[in-house]
């Protein structure tokens, strides 16, 4: 993986980030169909790598008040969020999912478009450990149709993610 196969920058908050601390990656855009509903579905096709690889990023509640209340998960495309195992992982009874428009609120990012890089707040966050079985992985670049290739222990980095196995 090249320092950055783009010379046109997307100029999103994800990719300025990566810019700025000389992280590789490679972007990888496609044209988002407005009917599709699978987002992440969506961009394993239309980039061509395996779904296990491409992943989403999800916002749960905690229930705790304050900026504390809200936690990202990251997990494959072709699995689904463990609320249980996250609620363990966090030391917590149990999470429910975010209400999208607090998760748009939060991040700065729009449903299905959502960057677990560079969010207009931070929050705690929680990588699926099946990311560190793979040289690299693919989450939102920032918009749908965008996507970015990038190390997992970068993405760790940048994030400050804490590795569970958080997906079932």
């Amino acid at each position: 993986m090249s320092k950055k196969k783009n010379t046109h920058s997307t100029g999103t908050p994800a990719t300025t980030l990566l810019d700025r601390e000389s992280v590789p990656y490679t972007v990888h855009s496609y044209v988002h169909d407005p009917s599709v509903e699978n987002y992440g579905m969506e961009a394993a096709e239309a980039i061509g790598v395996p779904a296990s690889r491409v992943f989403k990023t999800l916002l749960v509640s905690t229930g705790e008040p304050g900026p504390a209340a809200l936690v990202v998960g990251i997990v494959p495309v072709d699995r689904s969020l463990d609320l249980k195992a996250m609620a363990v992982a966090l030391g917590l009874k149990k999470v429910e999912m975010a209400d999208p428009a607090v998760a748009e609120r939060r991040t700065g990012y729009v449903v299905g478009g959502i960057s677990p890089l560079a969010q207009r707040n931070r929050s705690r966050t929680l990588l699926d450990a099946s990311a560190l079985a793979h040289e690299t992985v693919y989450v939102s670049g920032g918009h749908r149709g965008l996507d970015l290739e990038l190390a997992p222990a970068d993405l760790q980095r940048l994030t400050e993610a804490e590795i569970a196995a958080i997906s079932h």
